[in-house]
């Protein structure tokens, strides 16, 4: 598809903006905190608290956040309890956007996301309208230096997983939602290293951009979002053509 490969080079250099100015240690500490909350608190019963422990520390991110995120998330710790909110948006270009918020403060997330939309061309949707848009699955991405597609398939489908797709310097095997972290310890116990693993809303449907203007605005929308303090992942429908792609690095 055109510019996807692009697209996906572009978010995954956000990826390590983050990761170098600490937003990723936030987000990881959310998602453990969640998988807690709804699991438990021990990673030998809890595949998705595994799983999230497993990439904290891969970022190195610190034991006692670790242990903090996990207590927070069993109740251990007091404090005000999170909670996880969908909000649909359209963005410039009619694309559709889903965003994943957890926040301890219901209406000032709605506040702050309802301002952020407005100032960078985007708008709210009514519940159901952008969400038809999009699937429920799994996402596990692997460097595609680590194995030939033959290896991933082989393993992968065997596993449980519905579909392996190229993406840039990625393989991308996509689960149900309730296989992904079955999948994804599969994978690690056949040697083969994941470098992610997440559950996404993916578009059925996409808009390829092919308006200079109109990417950048996209763009700058997708990254303030994503860069909000609760914003635990941010999904769009849109592809940048990849002539328009190249002006904008």
């Amino acid at each position: 598809m055109a510019g996807h490969n692009k697209w996906s080079k572009i978010k995954r250099g956000k990826a390590i903006t983050d990761a170098k100015r600490g937003n990723a240690f936030s987000k990881l500490s959310k998602e453990i905190t969640l998988a807690a909350k709804h699991g438990g608190g021990s990673i030998d019963m809890n595949a998705r608290l595994r799983s999230a422990v497993l990439a904290a520390r891969a970022a190195n991110m610190p034991n006692d956040n670790i242990d903090r995120a996990v207590k927070k998330g069993t109740g251990e710790l007091g404090g005000a309890q999170i909670e996880e909110i969908l909000y649909e948006a359209y963005a410039p270009g009619g694309v559709a956007m889903m965003i994943e918020i957890v926040t301890d403060n219901r209406n000032r997330s709605a506040n702050d996301i309802r301002v952020l939309l407005g100032k960078n061309q985007g708008t709210f949707a009514d519940s159901g309208s952008v969400a038809y848009m999009f699937a429920r699955r799994g996402e596990i991405r692997l460097d595609k230096a680590s194995a030939t597609e033959d290896q991933i398939m082989e393993v992968a489908l065997d596993a449980g997983a519905e579909d392996i797709q190229e993406d840039g310097d990625d393989w991308i095997v996509y689960t149900a939602t309730d296989q992904l972290f079955q999948v994804n310890g599969v994978l690690r116990e056949k040697g083969l290293t994941t470098t992610s693993q997440k559950l996404i809303y993916q578009p059925q449907t996409t808009v390829t951009i092919s308006d200079v203007d109109t990417a950048k605005s996209l763009i700058r929308l997708y990254d303030i979002l994503d860069g909000y303090d609760d914003a635990h992942h941010v999904h769009a429908n849109f592809e940048i053509d990849d002539a328009i792609a190249e002006q904008l690095d």
